[in-house]
């Protein structure tokens, strides 16, 4: 992925930060899709340009705040978001943790502080697309997973997984005889295990419903292994349960 196809919407209600933001970036050889103040164009205008990131001021003045923006298009887009904020206060800052985002850039920024952020946004972007790639030789069919184990491909039964963990780009999948590495995110993992079974239960760690053994007000148990509940996910778990 290489920097000069690398598109960025700027989504700043200080007109002159956002100019000043166009300017850098676009020395910086990034393409600025836009410059937008509001939230609600800024959702709209992801829909239709698909930039790769998001340069997203937390406190907007609109009706939607930067990190609202955020959650209502993460909802339809996997684009990579990097928060400017001249707030650093813990709550604001664990609201938009919520979003996942890549980034945090403090305001007043320099130059070399743009760059070198985005360009480490860039890199791990560059990691994802290559896990995803990767990720294609792991195949799902409707009551198993075939994953690479000692050179060769090995049927494992879905019924058999316990959870699956997030370790940076790659995925530990446990069983209770054996855990696996595979190359490729929580994410991908997530998108292609059936969701009748499978649940995101936190940022790093996906469950099998079935194997569910104490729930609790913020972790969760299976086995002897205890799982944090993410806030953002508490909803989707408890929905789930109730379906079970």
């Amino acid at each position: 992925m290489e920097k000069e196809k690398i598109s960025i919407l700027i989504v700043e209600d200080d007109m002159i930060i956002a100019a000043n933001l166009s300017i850098q970036l676009t020395s910086l050889g990034y393409e600025v899709t836009g410059i937008l103040p509001r939230g609600e164009e800024a959702i709209v205008h992801v829909r239709e340009n698909r930039p790769h990131i998001l340069l997203m001021d937390i406190n907007l003045k609109g009706e939607l705040s930067g990190i609202e923006t955020a959650k209502a298009i993460k909802k339809d887009n996997n684009i990579s978001i990097i928060y400017l904020t001249a707030n650093s206060d813990d709550a604001t800052f664990n609201k938009a943790k919520e979003t996942h985002p890549k980034a945090f850039i403090t305001k007043p920024f320099n130059k070399l502080n743009l760059q070198r952020t985005i360009a480490l946004v860039v890199e791990q972007m560059k990691d994802e697309k290559e896990s995803s790639k990767n990720a294609q030789h792991i195949e799902v069919l409707e009551d198993r997973i075939f994953v690479r184990h000692n050179g060769r491909m090995e049927k494992l039964l879905l019924q058999d997984i316990l959870y699956i963990e997030a370790d940076r780009n790659y995925c530990i999948l446990i069983t209770p005889k054996i855990k696996h590495i595979l190359t490729c995110t929580l994410k991908v993992m997530e998108e292609r295990l059936p969701k009748s079974s499978f649940v995101r239960v936190h940022r790093s760690f996906i469950i099998n419903i079935s194997k569910l053994d104490v729930l609790a007000d913020g972790h969760l148990e299976i086995g002897r292994k205890v799982i944090p509940i993410g806030k953002s996910y508490k909803e989707l778990l408890l929905n789930r349960i109730r379906t079970v």
